[in-house]
C-alpha cells in the first residue's frame, strides 16, 4: 500500500515537471530567438525603414516588441495576486492553470497568420502569448509544496527546468533545420518555415501539457467554489500580503530575489542582442550561443541543487549569485567569438541552477500549515515580473546614455551586488516536511 502510494507520487511529480518540457518551447522559440528575427524581418519597408505604424502610432519596431513584452508582463504582475487568491479560494488552481496554457498555446497559433501587413493582430497575439505563459507559471510553480516534501524541493525543481531546457532545445533545432532548409520541407522559404515554428510550439505546449493536466491535483483540498469569488479572492490575497509582509525571512529572499533576477532575467532577454551589437555576430553564431546556454543549463540545474543538498540553499545561491557578479565584470572585456562562448558556458551553469533553486527555495519558505500556495507564489512572480521590466529598461537606458551595451553590464553586477547582501541576512529554517498532500489522479 505504501509502495503504491509513493509510486503514484512519482507519477504525479513526473507529471508536473513536464510542463516545464511543455512550456518552456516558448519561451526559447517565441520570445528568445526566432520570433523576434521574424518579427523585425516582416516589419521593416524599403519606405518607412524599420518605423511602424501600431494604430497610428509610428514607432520603431524593436520598440514596439519590448513595449509589448513588457505590457504582457505588466497585466499578469497585476492580475496574479487576485487570480492566485481566487484559485486558493474555490480550489481552482488547476482550472486557471489550464486557462493560461491554453491562452498562450493558441496565441502562438494564431501568430502562424501573421506576416508583418497584419500588425496589430501579431502583437495582440504575441502579448497574449506571453499573458499566457506568465499566468500559467504561477499556478504551475504553486504545485510544488503539494505534491513534494521539502527534501524533494531542490532536485524537482531542477527536473523541470531540466526538462524544459531539453524540450525546448530539440524543438528550436527542429525550427532551425526547417528555416534553413524549407525545401526539404515543402515550404517556399525561411519565413514561412518561421510561421509553421509557431504553430508547431502552440501544438507542442498544448499538447504536452495534457500530461501534467491528467495527473496534477484537482482540487485536492476539496475547497468548495463559493459566491462573490473575486471578491473573496481579494480578501485572501490581502491576507497572504499580511503575512508576506509580516515575515523578514520572505521579505528578505524575496529583495533579494528581486535583485538578483533583474540581472538573470535581463542577461536572458538581451544575452544575443549584446553579441549583436557589441561583437557583430552574425545570427547562426548568436543562436549557438543560446544552445551552449541552454544545454549547460541542464547540468547546472542539477549540479547546484546536489551543492544545496551538501551545504544548504543559501550558501548554493550565494555561490551562484558571486558568480553573477563576475560574469558582468567579463562581459565588459569580452572581445572575440570564442571568450563570448566561454562566457556563455558559465552563464548556461548558473543560469540554470539560480532559476530552480529560487523556485524551490522558496517554497521551503511557505508555512507548512497553509493551502493557499498559489497566493504565496503570485508574490514570487510578481517580483520576477517587475525585475524583468525593471531590469530591461534600466538595461536600455544605461547604453542611451553611455552609448554602450559593455557599461549596461557593469550596471548589471551592481543588480547582483545587492541582491548577494540581502541573501546574506537571510537564514533559511530548517523544517521537517511532510507529504502535504496524498495525491490522486485527477
Amino acid at each position: 500500500m505504501v509502495q503504491a502510494k509513493i509510486k503514484e507520487r512519482k507519477k504525479v511529480q513526473s507529471a508536473w515537471a513536464m510542463y516545464d518540457w511543455a512550456n518552456s518551447v516558448y519561451s526559447l522559440v517565441i520570445t528568445s530567438t526566432i520570433f523576434p528575427v521574424y518579427f523585425n524581418s516582416v516589419t521593416k519597408s524599403e519606405e518607412r525603414g524599420d518605423v511602424v505604424s501600431f494604430f497610428g502610432i509610428d514607432l520603431v519596431n524593436t520598440v514596439l516588441y519590448s513595449y509589448s513584452i513588457s505590457f504582457s508582463f505588466l497585466v499578469i504582475a497585476i492580475a496574479s495576486p487576485f487570480l492566485s487568491g481566487m484559485a486558493d479560494y474555490g480550489g481552482k488552481k488547476l482550472f486557471f492553470m489550464k486557462i493560461f496554457a491554453y491562452l498562450g498555446s493558441l496565441a502562438c497559433v494564431g501568430l502562424f497568420f501573421f506576416d508583418g501587413d497584419n500588425l496589430e493582430y501579431g502583437v495582440i497575439c504575441a502579448v497574449l502569448a506571453s499573458i499566457g505563459y506568465a499566468g500559467s507559471i504561477v499556478f504551475y510553480n504553486a504545485f510544488l509544496p503539494e505534491i513534494a516534501t521539502e527534501n524533494e524541493y531542490d532536485f524537482l525543481s531542477a527536473r523541470g527546468f531540466a526538462l524544459g531546457y531539453i524540450g525546448s532545445v530539440i524543438l528550436l533545432l527542429l525550427n532551425l533545420f526547417m528555416i534553413e532548409l524549407p525545401d526539404f520541407f515543402g515550404l517556399k522559404d525561411g519565413g514561412q518555415a518561421a510561421r509553421w515554428s509557431f504553430l508547431i510550439t502552440g501544438i507542442w505546449w498544448a499538447g504536452f501539457a495534457q500530461i501534467s493536466f491528467k495527473y496534477l491535483p484537482d482540487n485536492p483540498y476539496n475547497k468548495k467554489v463559493k459566491k462573490a469569488l473575486l471578491l473573496k479572492g481579494y480578501k485572501e490575497i490581502k491576507r497572504i500580503f499580511k503575512i508576506v509582509k509580516g515575515s523578514s525571512v520572505m521579505n528578505r529572499f524575496l529583495a533579494a530575489f528581486f535583485f538578483y533576477s533583474m540581472g538573470v532575467q535581463t542577461v536572458m532577454y538581451l544575452a544575443a542582442s549584446f553579441g549583436d551589437k557589441e561583437l557583430g555576430l552574425p545570427g547562426d553564431k548568436l543562436i549557438i550561443t543560446i544552445l551552449i546556454i541552454q544545454l549547460v543549463a541542464i547540468g547546472g540545474s542539477y549540479l547546484f541543487a546536489y551543492v544545496s543538498k551538501l551545504f544548504g540553499n543559501k550558501a548554493s545561491l550565494v555561490i551562484m549569485v558571486f558568480i553573477w557578479v563576475l560574469i558582468c565584470g567579463a562581459a565588459y572585456y569580452v572581445v572575440s567569438e570564442y571568450q563570448f562562448y566561454a562566457l556563455a558556458f558559465v552563464v548556461g551553469m548558473v543560469m540554470g541552477g539560480i532559476q530552480a533553486l529560487s523556485r524551490s527555495t522558496y517554497s521551503k519558505l511557505i508555512p507548512d500549515d497553509t493551502t493557499q500556495h498559489a497566493s504565496y507564489f503570485s508574490f514570487y512572480d510578481v517580483t520576477e515580473k517587475l525585475a524583468i521590466v525593471l531590469g530591461t529598461f534600466s538595461y536600455g537606458v544605461i547604453e542611451q546614455i553611455t552609448g554602450s551595451m559593455r557599461n549596461s553590464s557593469l550596471a548589471l553586477g551592481l543588480f547582483f551586488i545587492v541582491g548577494l547582501g540581502f541573501l546574506l541576512l537571510i537564514k533559511i529554517p530548517k523544517q521537517d516536511f511532510q507529504p502535504i498532500i496524498e495525491v490522486k489522479n485527477a
